[in-house]
């Protein structure tokens, strides 16, 4: 089974995408790790090269999507997408493959709690939050769900991890793939 997480930024895709893919015996690929590796260059830097986000994600993203899909096919792998994997370009690849699209959703101050910053190559920096900063980062959390979330409703299943960790998150979803492979 190819599985592809979906969500805005920080709700947990790779994190709980590694552990699900432990959990169900298969391959894991992070998009913007896999696009580094292939294209040699930190994700910041490609989407400063291209011209658009739009530019970014059919120059880099569905380029290196296509190559995982066609040229070194997995039989099963969970993979980890870019907010915006069900958008445009990126959605004409994913929709004509053999998969299950599970959205990650959480609630805005659970995303931000796990807010992380990387520099412009790629490496986690430490950034302590001001309250105002904060707050700024709360409004763009709250408008990136709402502006991903109009693609969202592509997915073949909505999965709320409110108040749920890592494990838990990946068993929920574990279960409900089961589930659905089972036809119920």
């Amino acid at each position: 089974m190819k599985v592809f997480l979906g969500g805005v930024a920080c709700v947990g895709k790779t994190a709980i995408g590694e552990c699900l893919s432990h959990r169900l015996g298969c391959s894991f690929f992070d998009l913007d790790k896999e696009i580094e590796k292939r294209i040699g260059k930190p994700i910041e830097r490609l989407k400063a090269e291209a011209l658009t986000p739009y530019s970014f994600r059919k120059q880099f993203a569905s380029v290196v999507l296509n190559t995982l899909l066609e040229v070194e096919p997995q039989p099963d792998f969970v993979m980890a997408l870019m907010p915006s994997g069900l958008m445009d370009c990126m959605w004409a690849i994913l929709k004509n493959v053999d998969r299950v699209v599970v959205i990650l959703h959480d609630s805005a101050e659970n995303i931000l709690a796990r807010i992380t910053f990387y520099d412009a190559d790629s490496r986690r920096i430490t950034k302590p939050l001001s309250d105002e900063e904060r707050l700024l980062h709360l409004r763009d959390i709250k408008k990136d769900i709402s502006y991903f979330g109009r693609t969202f409703h592509r997915a073949d299943l909505m999965v709320d991890i409110s108040g749920l960790d890592i494990e838990g998150s990946a068993a929920k979803i574990e279960a409900l793939l089961r589930e659905q492979q089972a036809g119920g």
